[in-house]
């Protein structure tokens, strides 16, 4: 493992400063070439780093449900816990590269706070994708990366994280050419230097100086680009990392965490917490000891608005592994699908509280896991999932809680409305799910809902939003010709077939949509689960894909 020393230190506005303490180390590499049939990717969260270095082919790649067509001489790049999907056709001799690493943050040994350092996984500092100025030097190293890597030889396998080295610095002298000057660029990097100098005192003069602009001129930008002041996002950026360190089993004090963040007033600290959070720092330590389960899938994106992390919760769901990485979940109980074998766990785990939804659970269920701990078991039918997260808070005696998401989620959806306007206009949309060879239109009790209730985005005119969903045909779509189409498409190779199947139709071709090029991607899960915390995601999502860049 091979250590970055210095990087111009006395150039502030060098995103590249911050990786003065940082290793990187490669741990595998595979090329991919002359494939006589198409190459995929399966959809799934990864767990390190991953360079996708895409020397030859036609192709394309999903990251975090974001389309992007595949481009010969660039390298696409996906950090931990990203859901990533990809595929590649016409492979020849240059095919593509596949780079697993890890980034490894070295703390200064001088360091003397009382609190420690949060471990975990550093972002890369280049964001998606890199055009490559010179794939032809790219592709060589990646050829000695290869060979020296799989060698027997521990000499060539030193010298293959040498080569590794040697292809970071081109990837950053390229992105340095491309990204210097863009305004975009220069507030994610204020962002990324906020989060790693959080603990000391950033006012907005010094920050703006960071950004190299003037300080009206950095608090409109920030304002306009994140919905929020840059003092705010600060603000709730150290109660995260304050939340993080709560969440340790009272290893430490209030008081030391307090500065630990950039707070050395505790009590001002307890204020801005309740102020950011909805309740008082001791109530959420006191919450964060309760043992929660989530009995079934959906209740896990019902509950994490409400700063609940199940101790256990359905083990063959995609979400299960998603929040263990993302929320350091790392000793959740994975409940087997087999009843019998489910309730001797949940009778191990002795929780304080059970989450299940009433239609999925029969009534003898019902009454048995009521013998464990006290149970609530969603009314999932006649409620909207706005109602589900408000039933579930006044159970577990959270309502604070629920209020305080609630309110930011309005904020956050006013915000993405204002932000994509100039891109939606009038436009009307369709949400269409592909699942084996059936084609479904979405409408209530779906994702669909934060398009047409939260963004004001009009559905076609002939759609009953009432329903659920409504099965069509290919031919059955031109009645509902909208101007644009967001597709989630099911990763199973029935749902892929079907998928195939609906471009070739000559409906297809012909919907306005398709004729403008007007299509939009989300994978299945977890975005298609009608829940509170999919539903941002959502918001997410949609901001990424049709922001005014303007």
């Amino acid at each position: 493992m091979i250590r970055i020393v210095h990087i111009n230190r006395n150039n502030e506005n060098s995103k590249y400063s911050l990786l003065e303490h940082s290793s990187f180390k490669l741990r595998h590499i595979q090329h991919i070439k002359n494939t006589a049939t198409d190459w995929e990717l399966k959809l799934q969260f990864i767990e390190s780093h991953l360079f996708i270095v895409a020397a030859s082919g036609q192709g394309w790649i999903t990251l975090d449900g974001q389309y992007i067509e595949w481009q010969e001489g660039s390298v696409y790049i996906c950090n931990p816990g990203q859901l990533v999907q990809a595929a590649a056709q016409s492979l020849d001799e240059r095919g593509l590269y596949l780079l697993r690493f890890d980034i490894i943050k070295d703390y200064d040994s001088r360091t003397t706070d009382s609190v420690r350092p949060i471990q975990g996984e550093l972002p890369f500092p280049i964001k998606e994708k890199i055009i490559l100025s010179s794939p032809v030097s790219i592709n060589a190293l990646c050829e000695n990366i290869t060979k020296n890597l799989q060698s027997d030889d521990q000499l060539k396998q030193f010298r293959s994280q040498i080569y590794f080295q040697e292809l970071l610095y081109h990837l950053f002298q390229d992105d340095l050419l491309v990204h210097e000057n863009d305004p975009e660029e220069v507030l994610e990097y204020v962002k990324s230097y906020m989060e790693e100098h959080y603990q000391q005192e950033l006012t907005i003069e010094h920050l703006a100086k960071v950004a190299g602009i003037s300080s009206r001129h950095f608090i409109r930008l920030f304002k306009k680009r994140y919905g929020c002041s840059a003092i705010e996002y600060l603000a709730v950026y150290r109660i995260n990392q304050a939340q993080k360190l709560m969440k340790m089993d009272g290893e430490y004090r209030l008081k030391d965490i307090a500065s630990h963040v950039g707070y050395p007033d505790d009590i001002y600290f307890r204020r801005k917490f309740k102020q950011i959070t909805g309740i008082p720092p001791a109530t959420f330590i006191r919450n964060n000891k309760q043992k929660i389960v989530a009995y079934n899938p959906f209740n896990i994106g019902q509950l994490l608005p409400l700063e609940i992390t199940p101790i256990a919760a359905p083990g063959d769901h995609p979400w299960t592994d998603y929040y263990k990485r993302k929320y350091g979940a790392d000793l959740v109980l994975s409940l087997n699908s087999i009843e019998a074998v489910k309730r001797e766990e949940l009778l191990l785990a002795n929780p304080d509280y059970i989450i299940g939804i009433d239609n999925m659970v029969s009534t003898d269920e019902q009454a048995w896991i009521k013998q464990i701990a006290p149970a609530f078991f969603v009314p999932w039918i006649d409620h909207t999932w706005r109602e589900h997260v408000q039933l579930i808070a006044e159970f577990l005696d959270k309502t604070a809680l629920a209020d305080t998401w609630f309110e930011k989620y309005e904020r956050k959806s006013r915000f993405v409305k204002e932000q994509i306007q100039y891109t939606i206009k009038e436009d009307t949309l369709l949400v269409i799910r592909v699942t084996g060879d059936s084609y479904h239109i979405l409408g209530c009790r779906s994702l669909a809902t934060v398009f047409y209730d939260d963004l004001h985005i009009a559905p076609p005119h002939d759609i009953n939003r009432l329903m659920p969903d409504l099965r069509v045909t290919p031919a059955e779509l031109a009645k509902y010709d909208a101007d644009r189409l967001v597709i989630i498409l099911d990763d199973d190779a029935r749902s892929q077939l079907g998928w195939q199947l609906l471009m070739q139709s000559e409906h297809w071709r012909d919907l306005k949509a398709v004729r403008n090029g007007r299509i939009d991607f989300l994978p299945t899960y977890p975005w298609i689960e009608y829940t509170a915390f999919t539903h941002e995601l959502v918001l997410d999502e949609v901001l990424m894909l049709w922001r005014n860049r303007a």
